[in-house]
């Protein structure tokens, strides 16, 4: 049965302590693209990660391996839950239908997650996936552009789906939590 998990990213001790916001996975187009998935058959879920504001590897790792997956799993990270899938895959060799990547993050400074990346990205990782997708947008920080090149370098094929005006695909820099480039990846 078809599925899909969307990983979301990282936060400051602030916003993840703020009772106002909403929790990391409620936030940007993950509430709508959930409901869209949802109503076209597609199991979908959208973990909280623990601490997220402090990203701990083997605690990700936990909260996302109680979840299903297999050769017609969808899953789709963003930012340092993108780093979280393509470190996740290279070393649990799973077969998947698709991963999708938006503005993923590798800290390629380290300057928070320490050992969350001390990884190698395995190249037969493409030969696992049925297709790989990366949203990227030129006007997004400089290490999310070194990740980007990092994981390009690396997963040599994949699809690329780019945009000059789209940030860091946060609601604050789109103006929306709609994201149908997205759904029509994951549906096609």
């Amino acid at each position: 049965m078809k599925n899909a998990i969307i990983i979301h990213g990282t936060c400051n001790e602030e916003e993840y302590f703020d009772t106002e916001c909403a929790s990391l996975s409620n936030s940007h187009w993950f509430p709508w693209l959930q409901k869209q998935l949802l109503t076209q058959g597609v199991i979908t879920q959208t973990p909280e990660m623990l601490d997220a504001h402090i990203p701990d590897y083997k605690k990700w790792s936990r909260g996302f391996e109680i979840f299903n997956m297999n050769e017609e799993t969808i899953l789709i990270g963003y930012s340092c839950g993108g780093g979280f899938l393509t470190r996740w895959l290279s070393e649990n060799p799973v077969k998947i239908n698709k991963l999708i990547l938006v503005a993923p993050w590798l800290d390629p400074e380290r300057e928070k997650t320490l050992e969350f990346f001390d990884f190698k990205i395995d190249k037969t990782l493409i030969d696992r996936v049925n297709e790989i997708h990366l949203f990227v947008s030129s006007d997004d920080d400089k290490d999310i552009l070194d990740s980007v090149e990092t994981i390009k370098e690396n997963l040599i094929g994949i699809q690329l789906h780019e945009y000059d005006d789209h940030g860091h695909f946060c609601f604050e820099d789109m103006g929306t939590e709609k994201f149908p480039a997205l759904l029509e990846v994951v549906l096609r």
